[in-house]
């Protein structure tokens, strides 16, 4: 039996309005709130949130000495598609050399790792 159901995925981040923005461009959906709390609903009815968070360090990717922390997984039809909007809408390549692979990383524009994963 669960103890919880999961509410929302929250990122810290320097400036959450900005940041969902980017999200909204990658999944769609609409930025709701002001200030240090900012919501990104999505067509689904799932949610991700964004929360000032002062003094914020990115994530370092990859690297043996510092944790990731966290990464989302993104869901695309079209990996070179994807790559091309992502990176029009200010995400950085961290490691998208390997066109084998079925999955490719980039830094959101706060430094979040995430990764273009084909469905």
């Amino acid at each position: 039996m669960a103890v919880a159901e999961l509410g929302v995925v929250v990122l810290d981040c320097p400036d959450p309005r900005a940041l969902a923005g980017f999200y909204a461009g990658v999944l769609g959906g609409t930025v709701e709130g002001e200030g240090d709390w900012v919501d990104l609903k999505l067509p689904d009815g799932k949610a991700l949130a964004f929360q000032a968070a002062p003094g914020f360090v990115p994530p370092k990717w990859p690297s043996p000495d510092h944790s990731q922390q966290s990464h989302l997984d993104l869901l695309v039809k079209d990996l070179d598609a994807s790559e091309k909007a992502v990176l029009e809408l200010g995400a950085k390549p961290l490691d998208a050399e390997d066109r084998s692979r079925t999955f490719r990383v980039y830094a959101d524009p706060a430094g979040h790792p995430f990764c273009l994963c084909a469905c």
